[in-house]
């Protein structure tokens, strides 16, 4: 009967990739696709103002709420947030990925690969916390900079109406610094990926050819590796977009998407306006996934 049975499957390999890819294919539509379809169901509902409860009655009326001019704030202060954190990451990873490819041993290339994934060890509530003192009134940036007679640039800077508030733990810098932390991890490994698949010859024949190891860079080197930025900018963006712990933890009274949709759903019960919310970032990583597409980022995956 066994015999039979792997005799059977053995001549239809179809069949076999099909029962494999079912089981992670059905998950996938059920509890990925199937809840951004309740989502985008739900947000053609709306919130009677009166009963408080959810009016299952199709309308546009809460997509009109987010073309109100606080939520279109919150839209375009998480998506400025998003872009910072990106390229804050690529220019911070890149270097050292690039040290990683090129120049690293075998030995210091596996310190370097622990050191990078190390934090991803452990919680990220624990390292959400840990940098609330960081940066803390009372932590150890306000010490250092008293140290160094710098606390009052470091006032100065906090005074700031957009970008300071009452230390750098409750603030938009504080914010940021959190985000570009928390992802880095993200576009190192990719960039670091890319830069190993880059052909040597390449940089040798550009050099050879007369070039300045700036137009290498620029003409070779870049290009080969912008699908591993892209790769990497996914992640950074994406994850910024939806987060809503760190803007919790260390932000003011300025709302970001993920913090949001979390009020909406949570505190007032506004399903539908919450639902509305998460399709931002969705729309907005269409448009971007779009763009990368656009300027090639795909051409060489």
């Amino acid at each position: 009967m066994l015999k039979r049975l792997s005799t059977f499957f053995y001549l239809r390999p179809k069949l076999i990739l099909f029962l494999q890819l079912s089981p992670p294919l059905l998950w996938f539509l059920v509890a990925y696709i199937g809840a951004l379809i309740a989502m985008l169901i739900n947000s053609f509902f709306y919130l009677d103002g009166f009963t408080g409860k959810v009016v299952h009655e199709f309308t546009l009326r809460t997509y009109v709420k987010l073309l109100l001019p606080t939520n279109l704030q919150i839209l375009g202060r998480t998506t400025l947030m998003a872009v910072a954190v990106t390229l804050a990451c690529v220019i911070l990873a890149f270097p050292l990925s690039y040290y990683m490819a090129r120049f690293a041993s075998k030995r210091m290339k596996t310190f370097l690969y622990l050191a990078v994934t190390l934090p991803l060890w452990s919680s990220y509530v624990v390292r959400v916390y840990s940098w609330k003192l960081i940066l803390a009134k009372e932590g150890i940036v306000s010490w250092f900079a008293h140290l160094i007679h710098l606390d009052g640039l470091l006032n100065w800077y906090l005074s700031s109406e957009a970008l300071g508030g009452t230390s750098l733990a409750v603030s938009i810098t504080g914010i940021f610094i959190v985000f570009v932390y928390i992802w880095l991890p993200y576009m190192i490994l990719p960039i670091q990926t890319a830069l190993e698949r880059v052909p040597k010859s390449l940089v040798e024949a550009s050099s050879d050819l007369g070039a300045t190891p700036a137009q290498t860079f620029r003409n070779v080197i870049l290009p080969l590796s912008f699908p591993g930025v892209v790769a990497g900018s996914i992640f950074t963006f994406s994850l910024t977009l939806g987060d809503f712990i760190v803007p919790s933890l260390f932000g003011n009274s300025s709302f970001f998407i993920g913090k949001a949709v979390l009020t909406y759903q949570g505190t007032s019960g506004n399903i539908p306006l919450a639902a509305a919310f998460t399709m931002g970032p969705i729309i907005i990583m269409i448009a971007y996934l779009l763009l990368a597409r656009k300027l090639g980022a795909f051409d060489a995956l």
